[in-house]
């Protein structure tokens, strides 16, 4: 039977898209959790989002897609239509070359299907430094370089001498990644697509919007701005449900800011009510981008935000420590936001 190859819209315009992490829960392991992504893969895919992205981090006990090639290999493989890609690649820590190799690879097994979200952060803290051997303050400032040397591999131009196979004249999206102004400057000034942040880091994302569609030079490839903001949401029959199944990725972004990180914990009751003044306010500023409830209190969180942001697509984020229950997540949020 062919899986839908429609993609789900918001009032006819906005679509849907996922960010998955890759999540690794307490008691669980690594192999589970690339599993678990690629049945969330499947699930997306039946019901109509457009794309499914693997974030890159390092040394990270709680996230699997470090080698965030190879997991959208397994990713590729488990589904047939939708749009795979790095929300991001972290373009500092590698060499050009060696990703237009690598995302060449993943569209001559999945054509017309990957996407390149670029970033410039290191994914880890400081000590990845050392363990790739290499400046990345530096390779930090050669980033604009470093994504025009990628196009210029993918566009196929024809005095590049040394050519990369496969990945010289892929078909790759690509995109410009930011929770910052910098990455809305950068996508403006070389024409590409931007997504921004702000599941996790929302307070530049007027700002970064902003400057975006006002800078925004078009070229062949995109002729006008087109803007995608990530965002928490969690959807259940029942608001308190949802509020539980989402206190999970809520435990780790608090111990993520106060210096512990781990594996995905399992999901707690009343988890905000038990917070004192700093957790609730790292809890309460890493919730201003999201949407937690039934399929109606979603619906209406999400149109507000798209009515803000005017984006066009929204990718939408949020591990739940039971795989099943994303799943069910992104089914609910589909059918209510469906046109």
């Amino acid at each position: 039977m062919e899986k839908a190859k429609a993609h789900t819209m918001f009032c006819g315009m906005t679509e849907l898209s996922v960010l998955d992490l890759v999540p690794v829960r307490e008691g669980g392991t690594l192999s589970e959790a690339y599993e678990a992504a690629a049945g969330l893969a499947r699930v997306a895919e039946e019901a109509g989002y457009k794309r499914f992205w693997v974030a890159e981090h390092h040394a990270m006990e709680g996230i699997g897609g470090a080698a965030t090639s190879v997991v959208l290999a397994h990713i590729g493989h488990a589904t047939s239509t939708i749009r795979i890609g790095s929300g991001g690649i972290m373009l500092p820590n590698h060499n050009p070359f060696v990703i237009a190799e690598q995302f060449g690879t993943l569209d001559a097994l999945f054509p017309g299907r990957i996407d390149l979200g670029l970033g410039r952060a290191p994914g880890a803290d400081g000590r990845i430094r050392q363990a790739f051997r290499k400046d990345l303050m530096k390779a930090a400032g050669d980033f604009p370089q470093d994504v025009m040397e990628l196009a210029a591999y993918f566009s196929g131009q024809e005095d590049i001498s040394l050519r990369p196979n496969p990945g010289f004249g892929a078909d790759i999206e690509m995109w410009a990644l930011g929770s910052s102004l910098y990455g809305a400057q950068l996508a403006a000034a070389l024409g590409l697509p931007y997504a921004f942040a702000a599941h996790f880091a929302p307070d530049h994302l007027d700002d970064a919007l902003a400057i975006y569609r006002r800078d925004f030079k078009p070229l062949e490839r995109l002729d006008k701005p087109h803007v995608m903001v990530a965002m928490n949401v969690f959807a259940a029959e029942e608001a308190d449900e949802a509020e539980r199944l989402a206190s999970s990725q809520l435990q780790s972004f608090v111990r993520l800011r106060t210096g512990s990180p781990g594996k995905l914990p399992p999901p707690v009751d009343g988890y905000r009510e038990s917070l004192g003044p700093m957790e609730r306010r790292i809890v309460e500023h890493v919730s201003l981008a999201s949407a937690v409830g039934t399929p109606d209190m979603v619906r209406e969180k999400i149109g507000d935000f798209v009515k803000r942001t005017q984006a066009d697509e929204i990718i939408v984020a949020g591990a739940t420590y039971e795989p099943q229950a994303r799943e069910t997540s992104l089914r609910l949020t589909a059918e209510a936001l469906a046109s």
